[in-house]
């Protein structure tokens, strides 16, 4: 007969390895990501090669197209005649000459402006005040796009067409901007279903099912994409912020004191693990098939946020059968960090270089793409 020692040795060996069996049960994120048709990891290029030329202008779109990224990155707005266009921020005074253009105007929200009145704005100048060594001459009077003008980008290459990565920005200033998108999309065949003779022949990378990806922080936008557009892949983005995960602490920038907001944001952690695993949750009962989540830079800066790619964040948020896209990465030391730490993609804006990295070099340089497409 087994001692008691042996029968509780061989029970806890059972244990072990039935979990280990369920463990590798589990698909691995490169399964997850192939059964949606995305490519891992994946390069997503952050309103376009946005460090090369002026963010969501052709320039930067064409750029990251034929460097190879695997998706165009833009965040979505509505003019006021009800035309969707690309643009970041809620106003166009960082990224356009409507100071000068709408002076008495300039502080209204982009969505104040009519299609034809944002197209008179000059949205490249601006780059080569901010940065003067990758200034460009060609760069002057580009135009803010319409989505209909991207979508005419990513498949404008024959060797290489990237999918879309959309964001629905601020969705709660555009009721409706999620029907809208899906009218859009379904119009211009990038909502074909998966393996059609239409999704094979004209949309490559835009892989299948993957070709498009949505995106949005806030939950209320998630849930009407979902009901929208069920098939199509989402993620939902992770922030540590009132409105989105609960911080453990509630001292706003103004009052901590602190003059670098990458300093302040490293110092933002979720309530608790439970108030993060409560947003992974969330995503996956909604329908997303991963987070968006932000890191910490090594080397601040203000893309530097909260640190949510954590290994153990990575592996509940896996474990959920979730993907990990993390913002905005651009260093060589940041994307050995995050990937060490387990993400399956990476919004970027030197799709140049996070191409390099996972050892994809594009056939041409930043400059010889540039000059091969006018500028």
């Amino acid at each position: 007969m087994p001692s008691t020692i042996t029968k509780s040795a061989l029970l806890l060996s059972m244990l072990l390895g039935l979990s280990q069996a369920q463990a590798s049960s589990e698909p691995s994120p490169a399964a997850l990501a192939s059964r949606s048709g995305i490519p891992h990891p994946a390069v997503i290029a952050h309103r376009g090669a946005s460090f090369d030329a002026p963010e969501s202008t052709a320039a930067a779109y064409k750029l990251a197209r034929d460097l190879g990224a695997d998706y165009l990155e833009l965040d979505l707005q509505r003019s006021k005649d009800g035309v969707l266009f690309a643009l970041h921020d809620n106003d166009l005074q960082r990224t356009s000459d409507v100071a000068s253009k709408f002076p008495e105007r300039k502080d209204s929200p982009a969505n104040a402006f009519t299609m034809a009145e944002l197209k008179t704005l000059d949205a490249g100048s601006w780059f080569n005040s901010a940065y003067p060594d990758r200034a460009r001459a060609s760069y002057v009077g580009l135009k803010i796009l319409t989505l209909d003008e991207i979508i005419d980008i990513a498949q404008g290459n024959s060797l290489h067409k990237p999918g879309l990565y959309i964001e629905t920005k601020e969705p709660k200033q555009f009721p409706g901007i999620e029907h809208d998108l899906k009218k859009k999309l379904q119009d211009r065949g990038w909502l074909s279903p998966a393996g059609s003779k239409l999704a094979k022949s004209e949309l490559a990378v835009g892989q299948g099912k993957g070709k498009v990806i949505l995106q949005t922080f806030e939950k209320s936008s998630l849930e009407l994409l979902q009901k929208e557009m069920p098939q199509v892949p989402k993620i939902l983005l992770l922030w540590v912020a009132e409105g989105s995960i609960e911080p453990e602490s509630k001292v706003s920038f103004a009052e901590s004191g602190e003059h670098d907001k990458a300093a302040y944001y490293a110092k933002q952690h979720p309530k608790d693990k439970a108030e993060f695993q409560r947003w992974v949750d969330y995503a996956k009962t909604q329908g997303a098939i991963g987070t968006g989540p932000s890191a910490a830079l090594t080397h601040g800066g203000d893309q530097s946020y909260s640190d949510l790619v954590q290994p153990w964040m990575n592996q509940y948020t896996h474990e959920q059968g979730l993907l990990v896209h993390v913002y905005t990465i651009d260093d060589a030391v940041d994307y050995q960090k995050v990937m060490d730490a387990g993400v399956d993609g990476i919004f970027t804006n030197r799709a140049s270089e996070l191409l390099k990295f996972y050892k994809r070099p594009a056939a041409a340089s930043v400059t010889q793409v540039l000059q091969n497409n006018g500028y």
